[in-house]
């Protein structure tokens, strides 16, 4: 099972159980809540009609008398009233009053007259002077609805302390149940929006912490496949810390390995040059006519040269390997950077016999570090020039080409041999150039396509029609997409 729905599972897990058991027990409260809420308004009314009932009581005309009339035209009221979207229109009370044996005296309804009430829960605890409350079935025998009963004593209006009866108002269940069951359905429906909203945070932690682990799966793969990539981006937690980190043991790591390589390259490229400068030096040493003494001189700073030259391109190439991403973007003019490269490259190819040319469409723009693309077409000319023959031209050009710019840097050489053309962008790889025999570094195309890799694009040797060579470096036309971006 993937992290991701792990996590969710056990978030959602966790929200649900507590929201379950919640709204368990609002919904079980709502029922015992909303009755102990009507039993006191029950009590606070039989308290005020006992009052109002007490001396018709006592006068023994509770049957005809002001109460009864009152109670009656009060019971014929249509009330005419919305209460929470349930509408009332009439009253829900029923009086019952006994005498101090617990005898009906009177019933609003009219039913239970002359009964014995003695032995109710309500009359019986009042007659002895406590809080009398009963709820029974509203038919009796039946289970269902019921009916809450809660009295009140009468006392008499002439001292007030002598008990002479028992007024009991009752009040149907069932009028609170709409109430009741509205309050319970809308917790269940708040409680289900607020699952749903709980599993929505859920899903956005849970991609939020997946998607930065995610993130640092990639990068420790790519670390593991050899791929040149930056660090996760930065993160104010244990994440982002923890992919600083790996940062940091990649950098360490992979420093050792890379100045390893690259002295046992450095060491492996330098001994030819240092022997041919030992051999050089020693026969110098030696008399000898004045031609002779003048070649080796010219070798030793011929191959001082080519060391210098190993060295330096190391050390450019080194840098951009190192990097693994591109330091900074902004938008390059093609045609510019022709012309510029054309320009610089003149000195040294009218030293050889060429001529450097450059012609591009107005308007065409790479986004790049300008000046490591500067530094890949510097390169390409100087091959260029280097296998082009005397008299020659080294054409510059550039057109768009799918969704980036092709620049071409095309000669008239011999071309490339079939041999060679599997190997130009090795490292330390390089052909005798014509005329001198002389061998570059082998470092400029490693370079070239180095640059091109870190714009996600890409180089190429091909031959030219007619005979020469043309080396291309595609470029997107477009931000070149990070691998920080992955």
């Amino acid at each position: 099972m993937r992290l991701m729905l792990k996590l969710f599972l056990g978030f959602f897990l966790i929200v649900g159980i507590a929201a379950f058991f919640v709204m368990r027990v609002f919904v079980n409260e709502v029922k015992p809540g909303v009755r102990q809420a009507m039993e006191s308004t029950l009590v606070d009314a039989a308290n005020v009609l006992a009052e109002m009932a007490a001396a018709d009581v006592k006068a023994g005309t509770i049957g005809s008398g002001s109460f009864t009339r009152n109670l009656a035209k009060a019971r014929q009221r249509d009330l005419k009233a919305m209460v929470w979207r349930f509408p009332k229109r009439a009253l829900d009370y029923r009086v019952t009053i006994t005498d101090a044996r617990g005898i009906v005296i009177y019933d609003s309804l009219g039913r239970d007259v002359g009964r014995d009430n003695s032995r109710w829960n309500d009359v019986y605890r009042t007659l002895r002077g406590e809080y009398g409350a009963r709820s029974s079935p509203e038919i009796p025998g039946e289970e269902g609805n019921t009916v809450m009963h809660v009295a009140a004593p009468v006392y008499d209006p002439a001292d007030g302390q002598t008990l002479i009866g028992v007024l009991s108002l009752a009040q149907p269940n069932r009028s609170i149940d709409p109430f009741i069951a509205a309050s319970q359905r809308a917790i269940i429906e708040r409680g289900a929006w607020l699952i749903g909203l709980s599993a929505l945070v859920g899903i956005l932690v849970t991609v939020w912490l997946t998607r930065g682990l995610g993130q640092l799966s990639r990068y420790a793969r790519a670390v593991t496949n050899g791929e040149p990539v930056p660090p996760p981006r930065r993160r104010r937690d244990e994440i982002g810390e923890l992919g600083q980190a790996l940062e940091t043991m990649r950098r360490k790591l992979e420093g050792k390995a890379y100045v390893e390589q690259y002295v046992q390259s450095l060491t492996h490229e330098m001994k030819s040059p240092l022997a041919a400068i030992r051999g050089a030096a020693e026969l110098l040493q030696e008399p000898m006519p004045d031609a002779d003494r003048a070649h080796f001189a010219r070798s030793i700073v011929d191959q001082q040269q080519r060391l210098t030259e190993t060295i330096d391109k190391l050390l450019a190439l080194a840098e951009v390997e190192q990097h693994g991403w591109l330091q900074t973007r902004a938008p390059i003019e093609v045609s510019a950077l022709l012309e510029e490269a054309a320009g610089a490259a003149q000195v040294a190819a009218q030293a050889s016999g060429v001529q450097v040319v450059a012609h591009a469409a107005p308007g065409l723009r790479v986004h790049g570090d300008g000046y490591l693309v500067r530094q890949a077409l510097h390169n390409l000319i100087d091959n260029a020039v280097a296998f082009s023959p005397l008299g020659s031209v080294v054409e510059l050009s550039a057109q768009n080409e799918g969704q980036g710019v092709r620049l071409q840097v095309a000669d008239r050489g011999a071309g490339i041999p079939d041999y060679a053309r599997e190997r130009v962008f090795e490292r330390f790889y390089s052909l005798a150039r014509p005329g001198s025999g002389r061998r570059s570094s082998g470092l400029g195309l490693p370079f070239v396509q180095e640059v091109a890799r870190l714009h996600d694009g890409r180089a190429a040797l091909a031959a030219r029609d007619g005979g020469g060579t043309v080396a291309e470096l595609w470029l997107p036309a477009g931000s070149p997409a990070t691998r920080a971006r992955r």
